[in-house]
């Protein structure tokens, strides 16, 4: 009754749970949509971060990734301050927040994964997650993709552990950022020998 695990009986006590548990993931998944929904419209004032070298890099590559479906650009910084700081350090700072910010959308799983249980792409993303594990994680984390955020889902849904999630997901950044900011790095070389 009313989605109670192993059809227990419906008692008072187990219904209130259920009810609160629900409702504790109904006001999560919605602060993760508010979280996104005002990243994506504070953009611009973001960008301010910029002037802040490192630092700024951290804060606005986390802040980009912790939008939940709405994608946010996280690779136009990397690859511009690769061109005047030492690419290597931009490339794990970049990947350092981006990890960070994908928790948005672990904890948005671990919440209220029943509000997308139904689409297609994240039972296909689930089933290559259930057939080949956090390498597709790795994978879709190393890949300039936007469906990173159902891996983000499905890692929090299935309770892969928290620090696993993150150390998959750091290392696929990480090969991410590394390409975007030795391109980066080799464009603004190139610009400066014009």
């Amino acid at each position: 009754m009313f989605g109670i695990p192993n059809k227990a009986v419906a008692t008072k006590g187990n219904v209130q749970t259920h009810v609160k548990a629900r409702w504790g993931r109904v006001l999560a998944l919605g602060a993760m949509l508010l979280l996104s929904l005002l990243i994506l419209v504070f953009q611009d004032q973001l960008q301010r971060f910029r002037t802040y070298g490192y630092v700024g890099l951290f804060v606005i590559t986390l802040l980009s990734n912790a939008t939940v479906i709405f994608p946010a650009p996280s690779m136009v910084l990397p690859l511009t301050m690769a061109t005047v700081l030492n690419p290597w350090a931009v490339a794990v700072i970049a990947a350092a927040g981006a990890a960070l910010g994908e928790l948005s959308g672990y904890l948005a799983g671990f919440t209220g994964k029943a509000f997308i249980e139904d689409y297609r792409l994240y039972q296909r993303v689930r089933g290559w997650m259930a057939r080949h594990g956090e390498v597709v994680i790795f994978i879709l984390a190393a890949l300039p993709v936007p469906i990173f955020d159902l891996a983000g889902i499905i890692a929090g849904a299935t309770r892969i552990p928290i620090l696993r999630f993150l150390a998959w997901t750091f290392a696929g950044k990480l090969v991410k950022m590394l390409g975007i900011t030795v391109f980066g790095h080799l464009m603004g070389s190139w610009l400066e020998w014009l």
